[in-house]
């Protein structure tokens, strides 16, 4: 048996337990984790004149692409089939409704000011296209706290069940590493020696990042309480003297799996600073909106798509009028509309255009905001922002990074679902799903069932204008049909998340849609 460690091996473990680099390399590859490649506002010159462009979907693709194309001199109309502008880049808030697929319908009871992201919820620092638009339209932004080390980590078998503060599970993890390598390499076990330097920097780094003492050990001390925190804290005058906290066993905390979250703030996207929209996520597609608005068809429920040697046709219906089919043409045609649900409409394109429509698959993603009496969460545990992990269903908890100290009411992400357990939980009734993540939140917060007063729930596999969440490459179909569906086939054009190395991100789709309507520009200037 191997009972020796390469500077490669050492390197890995150091690089696992420090933070996300495997995740970003696993992220990567599956296109979540791509830096944008945004370098700036878009400059269309020479637009042909009395030239139309159709635009379908005023999501932030479609409105995006709307707002640059009258920008460069085009003629632009736009169709939605919702009764709002913004697509997934939506907010619930007190008054709303929603009816959602089976005919289940929703009225949100939260109180002024607060409110929910049923989609998109934060803006990385590295998505520099929606920041960009955010300040030239003059949309304020606040930070969005990912990473709270006073929030919990949990499993349901772990520890009795209770919730571990992320500080302390982060502290422990680390510092039982360190010491394991510091044991390491004090006993020569590396395959390809290290420099008696080098070894000597590395101890004295193992030391320094797992508070580890004067043998390596990792042990119940100020070094890692400062860390993990204290049983009792630092006082004043005759307060009591500090205790230092004890740490977890180390078998028990690998067994327990919570160190899976520990780079979650180490993951590009993730890395502060992060940001969010005062008031909203739909912010900044309400700004764009403005911008746009006198272009855009509300109510329209798009049921073909035409083109010929001349010219697009679309046919549609207004879901708020008669129901008669109405068209209307134009002569060059950008679709912003969900694979999911283009792939149901009829439309003139090649085969390999059909092909790649019908190719993707959509995951789901269940949200559900939970309103409470108390920021109880503040008040009680003092987290403030950031989120909270457990291997339950729900997944996790969420909580505002607004309104810190405010003695009034609070509304929690109080779910945020991926995988089966998203179908699971869509399966369900909307009030099924809010007391099951009540149920399930108690775990890690016993306040739930006095503190709680109503909640909404967001399945996106049964949300009509989308019927899931986005689109789920895979890289076999990438290689297969992506080039394929970003292709300007005729006079068609595609744009969207889904047509993008960034899905389920609205940095994707803002990407794809500048990328589109440049090449569509080109193309229309080619046969003037």
């Amino acid at each position: 048996m191997q009972n020796t460690i390469s500077r490669r091996q050492l390197l890995s473990l150091v690089g696992k337990a420090a933070g996300g680099a495997a995740m970003y390399q696993a992220m990567s590859s599956l296109g979540f984790a791509a830096q944008s490649t945004y370098s700036g506002p878009l400059q269309l010159q020479g637009a042909p004149r009395n030239i139309t462009v159709l635009v379908l979907g005023a999501g932030i693709a479609g409105l995006v692409a709307a707002y640059e194309l009258r920008q460069a001199g085009y003629q632009v109309k736009v169709l939605e089939y919702n009764k709002r502008a913004g697509g997934r880049a939506w907010t619930l808030r007190g008054g709303d409704e929603y009816t959602e697929l089976g005919g289940a319908r929703q009225r949100c009871e939260f109180d002024q000011g607060h409110y929910l992201n049923p989609g998109p919820w934060r803006i990385p620092y590295n998505h520099h296209a929606v920041l960009d638009y955010a300040k030239r339209l003059g949309v304020p932004l606040e930070p969005f706290i990912q990473v709270n080390y006073n929030a919990y980590l949990h499993a349901k078998k772990a520890y009795g069940g209770k919730p571990q503060r992320y500080r302390e599970v982060q502290a422990d993890y680390h510092g039982y590493v360190a010491e394991l390598l510091g044991k390491a390499v004090n006993q020569n076990q590396l395959d390809a020696p290290l420099t008696r330097e080098d070894q000597e920097r590395l101890l004295e780094s193992l030391k320094s990042w797992g508070a580890l003492d004067k043998d390596y050990r990792y042990l119940s001390s100020p070094l890692s309480s400062d860390r993990r925190g204290y049983d009792v804290s630092h006082g004043g005058g005759l307060m009591p003297a500090s205790v230092p906290s004890k740490p977890l066993e180390l078998k028990e905390l690998l067994q327990s799996g919570l160190w899976q979250k520990l780079a979650a703030g180490s993951v590009q996207e993730f890395q502060s600073s992060i940001f969010q929209p005062v008031g909203g996520m739909d912010q900044i597609v309400q700004a764009l909106y403005r911008q746009v608005r006198d272009l855009v068809q509300l109510n329209a429920k798009v049921s073909k798509i035409e083109q010929g040697a001349d010219g697009v046709a679309v046919t549609y219906t207004d879901t708020d009028g008669d129901g008669a089919p109405r068209q209307v043409k134009g002569d060059w045609l950008l679709c912003t509309i969900p694979l999911s649900i283009l792939s149901q409409i009829e439309i003139d394109a090649g085969q390999p255009l059909q092909d790649a429509i019908r190719a993707v698959p959509y995951e789901n993603s269940v949200k559900i905001g939970l309103q409470f009496k108390r920021r109880f969460w503040e008040q009680d545990e003092h987290i403030y922002g950031g989120i909270s992990y457990t291997d339950q269903a729900i997944s996790t908890i969420g909580y505002p990074s607004t309104g810190f100290g405010h003695p009034g009411k609070g509304v929690l992400l109080g779910a945020y679902i991926w995988g089966p357990n998203a179908y699971e939980f869509g399966a369900l009734a909307p009030q099924q799903r809010v007391q099951l993540a009540l149920r399930q939140g108690a775990q890690l917060h016993p306040q739930y069932p006095a503190e709680f007063e109503n909640g909404i729930a967001v399945s996106w596999n049964r949300v009509p204008f989308i019927n899931g969440c986005f689109g789920a490459w895979t890289d076999e179909l990438r290689a297969q049909h992506y080039s394929n569906l970003c292709q300007i086939d005729g006079r068609i054009a595609l744009a969207g998340e889904h047509a993008s190395y960034i899905p389920a991100w609205q940095e994707g789709a803002v990407l794809s849609s500048l990328d589109a309507i440049s090449r569509l520009h080109a193309r229309i200037k080619s046969k003037a």
